[in-house]
């Protein structure tokens, strides 16, 4: 499960170290993610050599040193840890790894003779997936307490479950992280999250210890929330089945699918004794304060909040070019892609339990309907109109405004209606019909 290129180099790297009569060993993550038969993102490496060692004994190789309060040497792409001027160098690497967080990441790896080095049961705790924090829960939490949110993003990507212990201690110090946690790393691991086969285990986790009206309240609200008459499965269930159906690959789109109906706790209503929630789309704000709080960039707001607004206009197998055309124009205006569009549109529907998914077919027939106008190379925004303001304030003689923009928003209406029309010659024509019906000019 390790890369060639990696093993030739962790090889060479714990080597070396032996040859001069230090440990190493391979240590924390990728360790776990070997026992898991999974391929490693990277790899760490943990040595009772000094970083001064290090230096000299890498010095030949492409080499930097990083950090200013525990310094790290990354050797040819591998971070390179000492854990000699902390420790007990008598009881290396174990002294070392009792500060990691969970026993599953507190294993050591000797590359070379395969000896694992599991102090602490993380093997077991693996085999039974189970998170537990390394010794003392209470005092690892209050070191970092960004902890307590990894061990909701570990425990969704094993499918697991916290130990008694672990779990009584998240939901007595949650409230460490109104306190100074850096919000950009709560921001971090949301993300790495939706890295994650099913990261609804994540968002679910995060419930079950009460972390998640921590981070996203607006989310949190909804849970128990009644999905109402169209769907068979509660608002949090659905939006834990629509982010699911969205691909890894694209982790804030798939972040907007499990957030993508949060405004429906602020629409919510009875109308003739059935509860409905129109509108729902465009409440954000609870929302929108929530990402704030967590730093995400203003672009990914901004397009989280596009892809909520703009995923309930409708697309049918009725839908005429007109209504194509609108379609295309509202997203070009959000700043949208259509295939983001559609594919929200699809796990959206894949996460209603009273309505079936699309078929291939239906999502063709869906699909061949933009394309027929994208195709057609039919304006979808203002700035594609034949005519400019300028050409405006020649024809009906105004002066530069609003007014000007009013009457390409006019002509822009009638574009998308008609795409013939989209030439110099008629749209000087609906101008002047214009400026002799309205009388304003």
């Amino acid at each position: 499960m390790i890369h060639q290129k990696n093993k030739e180099t962790i090889r060479f790297i714990l080597d070396r170290f032996k040859k001069n009569g230090f440990q190493a060993y391979i240590v924390g993550g990728a360790v776990r993610d070997i026992m898991l038969q999974r391929t490693p993102d990277d790899f760490d490496v943990l040595t009772n050599a000094s970083i001064q060692e290090i230096q000299s004994l890498f010095g030949d190789q492409k080499i930097k040193t990083v950090g200013k309060t525990f310094p790290v040497c990354i050797v040819n792409g591998v971070e390179i840890s000492s854990g000699r001027a902390a420790f007990d160098i008598a009881s290396f690497p174990e002294s070392d790894l009792a500060k990691r967080d969970f026993t599953i990441n507190a294993m050591a790896c000797d590359f070379i003779t395969k000896k694992i080095i599991d102090p602490f049961n993380g093997k077991k705790d693996l085999e039974d997936t189970i998170i537990r924090f390394t010794r003392d829960p209470e005092k690892r939490i209050h070191e970092d307490p960004v902890r307590m949110i990894r061990a909701c993003r570990f425990a969704a990507m094993i499918d697991g479950s916290f130990s008694l212990s672990s779990l009584k201690v998240i939901l007595g110090n949650k409230d460490l992280l109104d306190g100074s946690v850096a919000k950009e790393r709560i921001h971090h691991e949301v993300i790495k999250a939706m890295a994650l086969e099913r990261p609804s285990l994540f968002f679910r986790a995060l419930k079950k210890t009460g972390l998640l009206n921590k981070i996203f309240p607006s989310l949190d609200r909804c849970h128990g929330l009644d999905g109402g008459p169209h769907h068979g499965e509660t608002v949090f269930d659905h939006s834990m089945l629509v982010g699911d159906a969205l691909s890894s690959r694209f982790p804030i789109l798939r972040l907007a699918g499990f957030l993508h109906d949060t405004g429906k706790f602020d629409a919510a209503k009875i109308d003739k004794g059935k509860l409905t929630f129109a509108g729902h789309e465009n409440h954000t704000r609870a929302l929108v304060h929530d990402l704030t709080i967590l730093r995400f960039p203003v672009k990914d707001i901004a397009y989280i909040k596009a892809l909520i607004k703009t995923h309930m206009r409708p697309l049918t197998d009725q839908t005429t070019p007109k209504a194509a055309r609108r379609l295309l124009a509202m997203l070009d205006k959000h700043g949208l892609d259509y295939r983001d569009f559609m594919r929200m549109r699809i796990a959206d529907k894949k996460g209603n339990l009273a309505k079936r998914p699309y078929t291939v077919s239906e999502i063709r027939i869906r699909l061949k309907k933009l394309f027929n106008e994208i195709n057609g190379q039919a304006a979808f925004q203002m700035n594609c109109l034949k005519i400019t303001g300028n050409d405006i304030i020649q024809v009906v003689g105004l002066a530069p405004g609003p007014q000007v923009g009013r009457i390409k928003q006019m002509l822009f209406e009638k574009v998308l209606d008609d795409p013939e029309l989209n030439n110099y010659d008629d749209l000087k024509k609906l101008c002047l019909s214009w400026q002799a019906k309205t009388g304003l000019l």
